[in-house]
């Protein structure tokens, strides 16, 4: 039996990855929930959970993040019942494609940017101490990426942004070149970003251009450099049993994909330079990026770990009011990537977006597109240590 390309490129790929046992007295994972999708109808129902740091996190977990790696580790210290203190999971990062964890910090300045929104829409402040033993470098340690102090009840507003958390996705599709992005709309995600994070983006024709060739181009040198390119093969997961025992990573599953992978023929192997599946990706990503009517990007002065983590915070602020918008946001984050192949698309990129010397955090694919399913997640509990 074959399958064909259309159908491959109807279900191919959707981000998702593998997750490790949390560390010794830490919670170990399970297989992942029969429905790989139950944490995002999970998070309102957590509406219920006695203690109001579960119910945010059950949101925070729904972040955006770099390969959807879901990076996050939550401890809930017993002796500090209004805190909790954020990790990185250290055997979740991405040492080819993100050598500083640059990527990893900002998924999660996202988690903590979310659960800060759950808990104000509730009337909780959050107070979001970054790095508060330090920042490390090169890379991320042990120690702690932020503190999470949570206020008593009044203690906040809720921000309208939350309103569209569960709906949030990052749009993997091509978008409709026929429906313009109104200037007004950019000033109104503009809006969404505070210090020390500057927002930027274009809908003129020849920078979209521009950005997008440097873009296609940074896509094609990841997808040709082994290391990098092995780095995705080896995080996806096949089929649906694939997925729902590991709901993280590159799932590809759906309808017509079933088939290919009961027949052995979309395997691992298959998505290596040269295979059929490698093609496929590349034929669904040609019109994907080819189809933007509008970049986006984050940038700021300083290239420390509070910038990264104030960069997370304002793609999960910028995604959410796009969202409210109607909008699909895609991030791109090939050409801002600092492994050695990258170097040229690096540099083009800089001078296409930032002349100025600033550091670029994110850049993102902006436009109109039909609505997409939500990403697997791994449940809250899986992601929580009591300490």
């Amino acid at each position: 039996m074959s399958l064909s390309r259309r159908t491959l490129l109807r279900a191919a790929g959707t981000a998702g990855l593998a997750l490790s046992p949390l560390a010794a007295g830490g919670q170990v994972l399970r297989a992942g929930p029969a429905d790989p999708t139950a944490p995002w109808a999970a998070a309102p129902a957590a509406a219920s959970h006695p203690d109001p740091r579960i119910r945010a996190l059950a949101w925070a977990v729904l972040a955006p993040n770099p390969h959807n790696r879901q990076p996050w580790i939550a401890e809930l210290p017993g002796a500090a019942p209004d805190t909790v203190v954020l990790r990185c999971d250290l055997d979740r990062r991405l040492p080819v494609t993100d050598p500083f964890d640059r990527q990893i910090t900002i998924g999660l300045g996202a988690f903590a940017e979310l659960a800060r929104l759950a808990a104000a829409e509730e009337g909780r402040a959050v107070q979001v101490i970054a790095f508060p033993e330090g920042e490390p470098a090169p890379r991320l340690d042990a120690r702690p990426v932020a503190m999470l102090r949570f206020g008593p009840p009044g203690s906040a507003a809720p921000d309208p942004l939350f309103r569209h958390a569960a709906a949030r996705r990052s749009t993997k599709r091509p978008f409709d070149n026929s429906r313009p992005v109104a200037p007004e709309t950019l000033a109104a995600l503009g809006a969404a970003v505070g210090a020390p994070v500057r927002f930027d983006a274009t809908i003129a024709p020849d920078r979209v251009a521009r950005i997008r060739d440097i873009a296609w181009r940074a896509w094609l040198t990841e997808a040709n450099t082994a290391a990098a390119h092995l780095e995705s093969v080896d995080l996806m997961r096949f089929g649906r049993a694939g997925v729902a025992a590991s709901p993280d990573g590159i799932s590809i599953w759906g309808p017509g994909i079933e088939e290919g992978i009961a027949a052995g023929q979309i395997t691992r192997e298959s998505m290596l330079p040269g295979r059929p599946g490698f093609q496929v990706m590349v034929d669904r990503y040609t019109p994907m990026l080819a189809n933007t009517p509008a970049y986006v990007w984050l940038t700021t002065a300083a290239n420390g770990r509070a910038e990264h983590l104030a960069a997370g915070r304002d793609w999960l602020r910028v995604n959410l009011a796009a969202t409210g918008l109607g909008l699909g946001l895609h991030p791109v984050s090939q050409a801002l990537q600092e492994y050695p192949e990258m170097r040229g698309p690096v540099a083009e990129m800089q001078d296409a977006i930032a002349p100025d010397g600033a550091r670029m955090q994110m850049l993102g694919r902006l436009g109109y597109a039909g609505p997409v399913p939500p990403t697997p997640r791994w449940p809250v509990e899986s992601r929580i240590r009591a300490t």
